[in-house]
């Protein structure tokens, strides 16, 4: 589903990633990031995909670097982002990026 942001500017975190084989209890810290980001002040919306391969794309907006800053040290976060490093992904990417405009065709 794609989120709804307001009107940029805002941030966006796009977070591309390589799984690594097995769950190893991804899926149930997947779950959880996606119940705990809303609650983080000046958090905008999420969209995400994986292929079979297990290459994925979460693309997360914020209202600014501040809240991008504290959901990073967020506690929970931080334990999700080690167990990353350390178990679930053989390679990945993080960028940070303004939105300045913004395009859509919402349905038909």
């Amino acid at each position: 589903m794609m989120a709804a942001a307001p009107d940029p500017p805002y941030l966006a975190v796009i977070f591309s990633s390589q799984r690594t084989e097995g769950d190893q209890g991804y899926g149930a810290m997947a779950e959880r990031m996606v119940e705990l980001a809303p609650e983080q002040p000046g958090f905008l919306g999420v969209e995400s995909a994986r292929d079979a391969q297990g290459f994925g794309i979460t693309v997360s907006y914020w209202r600014d670097e501040a809240a991008i800053a504290a959901w990073k040290a967020q506690g929970e976060h931080a334990v999700a982002q080690r167990l990353g490093w350390e178990t679930w992904y053989s390679a990945f990417h993080l960028r940070v990026c303004r939105v300045e405009r913004e395009y859509a065709l919402d349905g038909r």
